[in-house]
C-alpha cells in the first residue's frame, strides 16, 4: 500500500500548496529525463507477494499484528486489512539466476513465516481473493493500525461523498455497498517489478498493457467474493470499484477512476507521470521541506516525495515507479494484475511468462501497439479477468482466438525467446514456462481448480464448502506442485 504517513486533517491551503509542489516536482523529473544519469546498465528486478492469513477453519484470521510479530522478518510488511501481510522479495537480476533466487528465497521465507504464525492461530495462504470473506470481515474495524490506511480510506470516502458501491455480475451476481476501502484488501496479488531506462520505458509499458489479458487468463485465481461465484479474477472488478473516489455523476461526465488501465500507448514515462498530477487530485496532499530543484541544481538526487506519494495513489495496473537506490534513481514497470498463488512455483512460472513476453515485445522492430488498439488491449484485459482461461482474446494478424491458443502457438515461444534475452538459463525457462504450458492443455487453474472443487460440494452450504474447499487449496499449495497437476 506504499509509504507510511502520520494521522493528520488536510485544509484547503495544503491542498493548494501540494497540487503547486507536485507540479515542481514534475519539471524538475522533466529535467531529470533529459539530463540526469539513471541506473540502467543492469537491470534489476523485483517481486511483492500479498498473503492471506486464516484460522484453523479456513475463515479469516484478524491478526496481522501478532503474526508479523511471530514471524520478525523486516521482509515482511503490514497491510491494508488485518487478514493481511506482504512479503518483499530482495531484487535479482535475472542473468545471474534471478528467478531460482526468488523461488529459493520465496519458498524458504514462506516455509519459516509458516511456522511462526501459526504458532499464534494465523496460517498463511496465497490466493487472489480469500473465498471465506464475510460482511463482517470488510467492516471499518478490520483496518490495519497503520494510520495511512484509515486516512486512505477516509480521503477516499470524502471524495466519492457516498458509500463505496459494489457490483460484480458472473455465473452469480453480488450487490453490496462498504464504508471504507477494506474491500480492497480482498484482493491480494503478485506484483512484479522490471528496471528499464528512461528510453526504453514506453516500449516496456506499452508491451505490458498489450499482454495484459493473456497474463490474467493464464493466472485467474480469484473466482469468490462474499460467498458468490463471480469472474475467474474477481480481483480486476472488485479493486477498480473498492476505490474508486467518483460518484455516479462524475462516473457520467468521463471522469477517470484512480484503478485505470489507462486510454492510450505512450511515448515517454513522462506521460503517465504527468497525466497523474493532471487528472487526479491529491488524497494525501502532504508537503515535505525539499526543493527539489534546488537539491538537483545542487548536484543531488531528489526525492521528489509529493510526486511519488500521489503517484502511489493512482492504481494503474502497470505503474510506472521512480526510486532511489545507492544514491542513483531508477525507473521501473510494476506490474500489479497477477493475483498471489496459487503455488511459489506457480508464481514463478507467472514471472518467467511476464518477464520473457514482455522483452521480446518491447525489442521488436515492429511494435505490437503499432497494430493492436488500445481499446482492444483493454478489452482483452477485462475479458480475461472475466472468463479466465477461457477467454476470446484479439491479436494482431489472427483475430479473436481462444487464449490458450495464443498462449501456446504465438507467446510461449516469445517468452522463452525473451528469457534468453536476459540471460536465463534454458532448463530454467523450459521448467517455468512449462507449467503455463501444461494449465494451458489442462484447462485449469487456480481459479477451475476452486470453481471446480465447489461445484461438487453444491449440496453443501455455501460456506462450509468454501472452507473445505479452501483447506484442501491450502494443503496442496504446501506440496508447490503446480496447479493444473493437483487432480
Amino acid at each position: 500500500m506504499g509509504e507510511d504517513v502520520p494521522a493528520q486533517e488536510f485544509t484547503r491551503a495544503d491542498r493548494t500548496r501540494h497540487r503547486e509542489k507536485v507540479r515542481r516536482n514534475l519539471d524538475v523529473f522533466a529535467k531529470m529525463l533529459r539530463e540526469a544519469r539513471f541506473d540502467t546498465d543492469d537491470p534489476m528486478t523485483g517481486l511483492e507477494v500479498e498473503l492471506n492469513l486464516v484460522d484453523e477453519r479456513g475463515d479469516p484470521a484478524l491478526k496481522n499484528a501478532e503474526a508479523l510479530e511471530a514471524i520478525a522478518d523486516a521482509a515482511f510488511q503490514t497491510e491494508l486489512g488485518q487478514f493481511n501481510i506482504e512479503i518483499n522479495v530482495p531484487p535479482a537480476k535475472l542473468r545471474e539466476g534471478g528467478l531460482t533466487t526468488f523461488e529459493e528465497g520465496l519458498r524458504r521465507s514462506l516455509n519459516d513465516a509458516e511456522a511462526r504464525s501459526a504458532t499464534v492461530g494465523a496460517h498463511l495462504v496465497m490466493i487472489g481473493i480469500l473465498p471465506t470473506l464475510a460482511d463482517g470481515h470488510l467492516r471499518p474495524d478490520s483496518i490495519s493500525a497503520n494510520p495511512r490506511y484509515r486516512l486512505l480510506s477516509e480521503q477516499v470516502l470524502h471524495a466519492r461523498g457516498e458509500d463505496i458501491a459494489i457490483s460484480i455480475r458472473g455465473p452469480e451476481r453480488l450487490v453490496t455497498t462498504a464504508e471504507s476501502i477494506l474491500p480492497e484488501a480482498a484482493c491480494t496479488s503478485t506484483q512484479l517489478h522490471l528496471q528499464t531506462s528512461p528510453d526504453s520505458f514506453a516500449a516496456y509499458w506499452n508491451a505490458s498493457q498489450a499482454i495484459a489479458g493473456a497474463q490474467v487468463a493464464v493466472s485467474a485465481n480469484a473466482p469468490y467474493l462474499l460467498g458468490k461465484e463471480l469472474w475467474r479474477e474477481t480481483r480486476i472488478p472488485l479493486f477498480e470499484q473498492a476505490t474508486d473516489t467518483r460518484s455516479e455523476e462524475l462516473k457520467a461526465q468521463g471522469v477517470r477512476p484512480r484503478v485505470w488501465f489507462g486510454e492510450r500507448w505512450i511515448t515517454s514515462v513522462f506521460d503517465l507521470f504527468e497525466e497523474n498530477v493532471r487528472y487526479f487530485p491529491a488524497l494525501l496532499p502532504i508537503v515535505g521541506d525539499e526543493d527539489p530543484m534546488v537539491v538537483y541544481k545542487a548536484g543531488g538526487i531528489p526525492s521528489l516525495a509529493e510526486l511519488r506519494l500521489h503517484n502511489g495513489t493512482v492504481y494503474r495496473w502497470n505503474r510506472p515507479i521512480y526510486d532511489i537506490a545507492g544514491g542513483v534513481p531508477h525507473l521501473r514497470v510494476e506490474n500489479r494484475l497477477l493475483a498471489a498463488g496459487p503455488t511459489v512455483v506457480d508464481i514463478m512460472a507467472n514471472a518467467a511468462f511476464y518477464f520473457g513476453l514482455v522483452r521480446t515485445i518491447a525489442d521488436d522492430d515492429r511494435p505490437l501497439w503499432s497494430q493492436l488498439s488500445f481499446h482492444a488491449a483493454e478489452d482483452n484485459f477485462h475479458t480475461a479477468a472475466r472468463d479466465g482461461i477461457d477467454a476470446q482474446l484479439f491479436w494482431p494478424g489472427v483475430g479473436q482466438v481462444p487464449a490458450t491458443e495464443l498462449v501456446l502457438r504465438r507467446l510461449l515461444p516469445m517468452a522463452r525467446e525473451g528469457l534468453a534475452g536476459w540471460g536465463v538459463e534454458a532448463s530454467v525457462a523450459d521448467r517455468l514456462l512449462g507449467v503455463i504450458e501444461g494449465r494451458c492443455l489442462t484447462g485449469v487453474t487456480g481459479a477451475t481448480w476452486f470453481t471446480g472443487r465447489m461445484h461438487r460440494r453444491a449440496d453443501m452450504d455455501r460456506y462450509d464448502a468454501l472452507r473445505a474447499t479452501l483447506l484442501e487449496y491450502r494443503e496442496a499449495m504446501h506440496t508447490n506442485e503446480p496447479v493444473h497437476t493437483w487432480d
